[in-house]
């Protein structure tokens, strides 16, 4: 009896370590705070995610690695980032400490995009549920038992795209051809997915490789604002310098719409909500 007894405690103290093992959340590092939100909602109470770039209003381009975010790398089971050269200090520090166990997860590579192509993923409209569909299945594969969740929670985010998804659609119908400019690139990806025409492509390009813009460049992009070719004007509001803040006012002096973008999901939002609130300046900026 007493052998009995003591089996069962031992099965039952290991029972409760597995338990407590697999109750253990996974831990997820997101180079990009709107990638470890995405994280968060797909991953729910079953992960534990930090993010390295999460301030607003800071300048990403200007980013530079530390020891603790090298320990965060370190530690971390999932990584999720960008790609497309937007943070290869990501891929410096992976290198930095190999660990067989851990998964990346690259916005680029599972939306096709490379080097050298406009690397402001975030914005196309495929991106986020390709990164969600990616984070459900490793999640799954980590922890099982709790696919029904991860399942559930990747339903309930695609469907909080939706009004996104409506919201440019209905732009799209109403507004495509409309032309319009940018001092980056950054909006790129949702403009088009509008059917709305980018001009100065060459200017953005050059500004956002931190290069002088050509003097033909600055005059073809001060008359789309000037002569009223350019009905909204998008502007990076976490990069800027004289030359972006000067076609600032000269938008501002042609009465040009004006649309800032960020580079980070601001405080207290979550994607959905964040790129509805871009869709609907859009559409206001564009008269409805």
């Amino acid at each position: 009896m007493k052998t009995t007894i003591l089996a069962s405690l031992v099965l039952a103290a290991a029972l409760a370590g597995s338990a407590a093992r697999a109750a253990e959340p996974v831990n997820v590092l997101a180079a990009e705070n709107f990638y470890g939100d995405l994280a968060q909602q797909i991953g729910g109470t079953h992960v534990k995610v930090a993010n390295i770039l999460s301030n607003p209003d800071a300048d990403p381009h200007l980013f530079e690695t530390s020891p603790s975010t090298a320990r965060d790398v370190a530690g971390a089971a999932i990584v999720v980032y960008n790609g497309a050269d937007y943070d290869p200090w990501m891929e410096k520090l992976l290198s930095a400490s190999p660990q067989p166990a851990r998964t990346a997860i690259v916005a680029a590579d599972l939306v096709g995009a490379k080097v050298g192509d406009n690397p402001h993923l975030w914005y196309k409209p495929e991106t986020f549920p390709a990164v969600a569909k990616a984070l459900a299945a490793e999640l799954e594969k980590r922890d099982p038992a709790d696919a029904a969740d991860f399942a559930a929670n990747l339903a309930r985010f695609n469907a909080s795209l939706q009004p996104v998804t409506d919201g440019i659609a209905a732009i799209k119908a109403k507004h495509g051809g409309e032309k319009v400019t940018a001092t980056e690139p950054v909006f790129g990806y949702m403009a088009a997915a509008m059917g709305l025409d980018m001009l100065n492509e060459p200017f953005q390009t050059a500004i956002m490789n931190e290069a002088e813009p050509s003097p033909s460049q600055v005059a073809a992009f001060e008359k789309s604002l000037s002569d009223g070719t350019a009905k909204v004007l998008f502007y990076n509001s976490q990069v800027t310098d004289d030359t972006t803040e000067r076609l600032k006012k000269l938008a501002q002096d042609h009465h040009v719409a004006i649309v800032g973008v960020t580079e980070t999901e601001p405080a207290g939002q979550t994607i959905a909500n964040w790129l509805k609130g871009q869709v609907d300046e859009v559409a206001k900026a564009l008269g409805d």
